[in-house]
């Protein structure tokens, strides 16, 4: 288990508290003042995958499973989480039980560059992935080729205040890989047959890219 791996297996519970509020009030001011980048993403996301009515999702690094819950919810037939923290794993299983639909949700343990499976995804979702990934750009090709329609990632902005903040905590935890709107631009210029929108959000860059017919 490398750093990045042991960090987020620890970190399980507190990553889904980010996300489950109970629908108390103080929780969500709290959430909405300081997870305001993880909650763009979440509603941006659910957004980007429409129409999801009977549609598959590919959920990569999907931690305790709230992309894939909330796309089934919403009428997905299928939603395959990949997270290579096994608490995070449970957590996600132990959900989609209580919400009854853990027929149509798929959680996995192991590493994106490794999963092998016999089909591909109408849509993959990639957040709060690129943080910890040393080579992108296999891993974007990696995505893209399990992807029939739309994939959405984001990126963590680099050369603010904010990134040297989270540099400093992460220091000691796992590497952390940032990025500006130049290495995007150049990142995905070298990658054929996408559509590629480039959104920032917060401390984050939300990109979409659209895969797009062979020679166009």
């Amino acid at each position: 288990m490398n750093n990045a791996e042991h960090f987020f297996d620890v970190y399980a519970g507190d990553f889904t508290a980010i996300y489950d509020n109970n629908h108390r009030l103080i929780n969500k001011v709290i959430n909405k003042l300081l997870r305001k980048s993880m909650m763009l993403r979440y509603e941006k996301t659910i957004s980007a995958c429409q129409p999801i009515r009977g549609k598959t999702v590919l959920d990569v690094g999907c931690g305790p499973g709230h992309y894939s819950h909330s796309l089934v919810r919403k009428g997905a037939t299928q939603a395959t989480g990949v997270d290579f923290a096994a608490n995070m794993i449970n957590i996600a299983n132990k959900k989609a039980q209580k919400q009854g639909i853990a027929q149509a949700c798929h959680f996995i343990e192991g590493d994106l560059r490794e999963f092998e499976p016999n089909q591909t995804y109408d849509y993959s979702i990639i957040m709060g992935v690129m943080d910890y990934i040393a080579q992108p750009k296999s891993f974007v090709e990696k995505v893209l080729g399990l992807t029939n329609d739309k994939a959405v990632f984001s990126f963590p902005e680099d050369g603010t205040l904010l990134a040297l903040q989270r540099k400093l905590r992460y220091k000691k935890r796992c590497p952390l890989h940032m990025y500006t709107q130049h290495q995007l631009d150049a990142l995905f210029s070298m990658i054929p047959n996408i559509s590629v929108t480039i959104e920032k959000i917060s401390r984050d860059f939300f990109v979409t890219v659209t895969k797009m017919p062979a020679g166009d």
